[in-house]
């Protein structure tokens, strides 16, 4: 495998984080100077703190869970598990869990804190939509999230952004009902605003990061399985087939966009504002890819 570290990536997961942490200072002053009685702030640092380890200890577990998707063993998939086991060894990296999702969406996603505790999952529309060759192309994908560590920073991310949409939606609980203290209701209404804009601009950030690493894992999947071919071929079946799923398959799946490999389809405000690059975009970079192999 001809892995190069992307120090692009790199430098943008730090950017991000620093900027999200920055950004959560200012969130935590403003909560603490407008929630109202010491006993909220606790309530309010014992959440924050308590989600936190909840999401970086069990991220793989609670994804999964969340999307429906069961770990299988060798024996019910034993070609999935062998192409996992394969490209893992290429990509030098722990086998991850394989999980599997019964749904018509062909898609897949990777999940998990770090390399030693990550898990790959398919579903059953993906397996049934791909050919072997592009199936390895769209699990060295998921694959090349593990071995950059993206998935832990989109997962944090993903988390503090929760959190401030938490507190505009249940702002009136955090701030004691407005009928304590000298603070009041206007004060109640700040620590609503400032939540919605460190919603936002967490939002955006997180919504640049994930544009980027998809093209990053794109180029990684080339790397471990020498065919960037196979992964474009994979990207245009998905996105055509992605017109033929129904509605409400679609619409249970959408909030998982920022870890699929290609986003469900929302309308032009969705792909304004969507976590991956066009596919034409990442097809072209890996033709591009392609080129560059075939010369040498």
């Amino acid at each position: 495998m001809n892995w190069q570290a992307d120090w692009g990536l790199r430098f943008r997961m730090f950017l991000t984080m620093f900027l999200l942490f920055a950004l959560y200072i200012v969130f935590a002053g403003v909560m603490t100077a407008y929630i109202t009685g010491g006993a909220n702030l606790l309530v309010f640092a014992m959440l924050f703190g308590g989600m936190s380890l909840v999401q970086y200890y069990y991220s793989d577990t609670l994804t999964l869970r969340s999307m429906g998707a069961k770990t299988v063993s060798a024996e019910e998939y034993p070609q999935l598990h062998g192409s996992v086991e394969r490209l893992s060894q290429q990509a030098d990296l722990p086998k991850p869990k394989v999980a599997v999702m019964d749904s018509n969406v062909p898609n897949a996603f990777a999940t998990g804190r770090n390399q030693k505790n990550a898990a790959v999952a398919v579903t059953t529309g993906l397996m049934r939509t791909l050919d072997q060759d592009e199936l390895d192309g769209v699990i060295a994908h998921e694959l090349a999230h593990v071995k950059n560590r993206d998935m832990m920073v989109m997962t944090f991310a993903s988390l503090l952004a929760t959190i401030a949409f938490m507190i505009v939606r249940w702002g009136a609980f955090f701030g004691g009902g407005g009928s304590r203290g000298g603070k009041g209701g206007g004060g109640i209404m700040v620590a609503i605003l400032v939540s919605l804009i460190v919603w936002i601009i967490s939002y955006l950030l997180i919504r640049a990061l994930s544009r980027y690493r998809e093209y990053s894992a794109d180029r990684g999947a080339a790397a471990i399985t020498g065919n960037p071919s196979a992964l474009a071929s994979a990207l245009m079946k998905i996105s055509g087939e992605m017109d033929n799923v129904p509605k409400n398959d679609m619409r249970e799946e959408a909030e998982m966009n920022a870890f699929f490999i290609i986003p469900i389809k929302s309308g032009i405000v969705g792909r304004l504002f969507s976590t991956h690059p066009p596919t034409e975009r990442r097809i072209e970079q890996l033709r591009d890819l392609e080129r560059e192999m075939q010369s040498f």
